[in-house]
């Protein structure tokens, strides 16, 4: 029998003394999340307890001198209808300026919510803008459309001899594909060839991950761009002649890599988490800051607290809940219960891989590279760029006044985000900044998009464990997932938390399904552990509410 759903969220101080509680580790979109959804459906008052001192985990927002740096980049779109219209309760979108395509978005707004009433964003903040889709590989010092398109303009560009060889290789793999595929780059060949895999993805994914494609498994790939091919560029690309551009509201007949429009808030996103704080915390939730969650206390198979320590003092605290919910990296997560998991998992969890990440912001004067249009001559127009070439270590180019112009303190700039993947104990990751920066732009002059000169100022930030790896003892995870999933009031949601490259929408999810499961008093979590790229996220096989 379900849990019964509250209809009132607010408390006598007789019922609080005896109101459920879920402890939530980290406060990014699954997190938060989460925290939204037990105060929305349920009566359990969720207390979030969060390391850091901001809101989003690496889908914060970091301010530079008026100038905002979204963190790798997160445009908002997804094709699950929930999450799409969860965004749009809390931010809504723009008047619409756009025509049909942002009208089709306004009818994924909440009941009550009116298209007529939409914000302006010139006078008002608290809102979702409707922003063109663009990116494109930096290779050979030109420009590359991606998704990667045999066009004219791509031909002219590689020139006969590598164009005949593409060719060639791609329809050897389309005849004779390799019938094992467990590698990424046995999944890159069966889908674009040997010499189109070799020309526009190793250098690039092999700069992210740190180590050869085929030594990463197959299953990054079929999670992240399962959909994407040749093929499905090529039909994308003709059913743009038939239809025009535009589609669903969701682009839910559209590979992710081709969808032409996101929503994106009008200060980057971590103004869409400061929001849901803002709501969870109206609501009657709690989330601490500066905490760092140390053990896992249990009864059995039942988590009963969580000891945190607060950076600030040095206290330690322990916090008693009925559910937990936890977002930490699962390698961490597995070293700090109070009895010890066997030794098999301990091996697996401290075989896991993390990828860390370095984005330099540079405010400079001009770019050297346009798109040969009066507006180009100033800014491109991609929202970022892969840097395919081999003699850099850059992976990628953030244009942020392209993602939205609020993003920057004076148009008159171009306010850059250049993003390195490493590890922790390579060397630039311990540079200091200065030297950090100094590699950053003689890098980017270099491949010709900046003079050096124009640099006005710059920052750095470093994330640790952004990219939970598909190699190590990945290939062993599931003896983690059955140690864990024993455990009955602990849900694992999120990047980190699962140990998946999730997007933030699959974050989301997975923090849904997992208030569904405890609504509806249900104990097993294969579903969460289902929640995929480039799938339908269940809406087809259950009623989410």
């Amino acid at each position: 029998m379900g849990r019964r759903v509250s209809a009132s969220h607010s408390m006598d101080p007789s019922t609080a003394m005896t109101q459920e509680k879920a402890i939530i580790i980290g406060a990014g979109p699954a997190g938060l999340t989460a925290a939204y959804e037990l105060l929305m459906r349920t009566g359990i008052k969720p207390v979030v307890i969060e390391k850091s001192d901001c809101m989003g985990g690496i889908s914060r927002t970091v301010n530079y001198k008026g100038n905002r740096i979204d963190i790798g980049g997160h445009r908002f779109f997804s094709k699950s209808d929930r999450v799409m219209k969860w965004w749009l309760q809390m931010l809504p979108l723009q008047a619409s300026e756009h025509g049909p395509a942002a009208v089709r978005y306004h009818s994924m707004e909440p009941e009550n919510a009116s298209s007529a009433s939409a914000p302006d964003p010139a006078v008002a903040d608290r809102l979702m803008l409707l922003r063109p889709r663009k990116s494109r590989i930096y290779y050979l010092r030109r420009f590359f459309d991606y998704p990667i398109s045999l066009s004219k303009d791509t031909l002219l560009k590689l020139g006969l001899w590598r164009t005949l060889k593409i060719g060639a290789s791609y329809m050897q793999s389309a005849l004779f594909p390799l019938k094992k595929e467990e590698t990424l780059e046995e999944f890159f060949i069966n889908r674009f060839g040997r010499e189109l895999y070799r020309t526009f993805f190793k250098s690039y994914t092999e700069k992210v991950w740190g180590v050869p494609c085929n030594r990463i498994s197959a299953e990054w790939g079929a999670q992240r761009i399962k959909g994407l091919s040749v093929w499905s560029t090529l039909l994308h690309a003709l059913r743009k002649l038939v239809k025009g551009s535009g589609g669903g509201i969701g682009q839910k007949d559209t590979q992710t890599s081709l969808i032409e429009e996101f929503l994106y808030p009008k200060f980057g996103p971590g103004q869409m988490w400061d929001e849901a704080a803002r709501r969870i915390k109206e609501m009657g939730g709690e989330i601490l800051t500066g905490y760092r969650v140390g053990r896992i206390l249990t009864d059995g198979w039942r988590v009963k607290a969580v000891e945190a320590c607060e950076a600030a003092t040095g206290r330690t605290e322990i916090f008693a809940g009925d559910y937990f919910f936890s977002t930490a990296p699962v390698q961490e997560l597995m070293r700090s219960f109070d009895v010890a998991p066997p030794r098999n998992v301990l091996e697996v969890s401290d075989g896991l891989v993390y990828r860390d990440f370095i984005t330099v912001g540079l405010l400079v004067r001009s770019l050297r590279i346009h798109d040969g249009t009066a507006q180009g001559k100033k800014l491109i127009g991609d929202n970022w760029i892969y840097i395919q070439e081999p003699d850099v270590l850059l992976g990628r180019l953030q244009i942020f006044n392209n993602w939205s112009p609020f993003l920057v303190a004076d148009a008159a700039n171009v306010w850059l985000g250049l993003e390195y993947f490493c590890n922790e104990s390579d060397e630039i990751w311990n540079l200091p900044d200065d030297r950090v920066v100094a590699l950053a732009s003689g890098e980017l002059s270099k491949i010709g998009i900046i003079d050096a000169g124009e640099v006005l100022d710059s920052t750095v930030l470093r994330m640790a464990k952004t990219y939970p790896a598909y190699f190590g003892t990945y290939h062993r995870f599931a003896e983690i997932r059955a140690h864990v999933d024993r455990y009955t009031n602990l849900f694992l949601i999120g990047r980190n938390g699962m140990h998946r490259y999730n997007n933030q929408d699959h974050s989301m999810l997975t923090a849904m399904m997992a208030v569904d499961l405890i609504a509806e008093g249900e104990t097993d979590k294969t579903g969460l552990w289902e929640v995929n790229t480039e799938w339908d996220y269940h809406e087809a096989k259950r009623n989410v509410r």
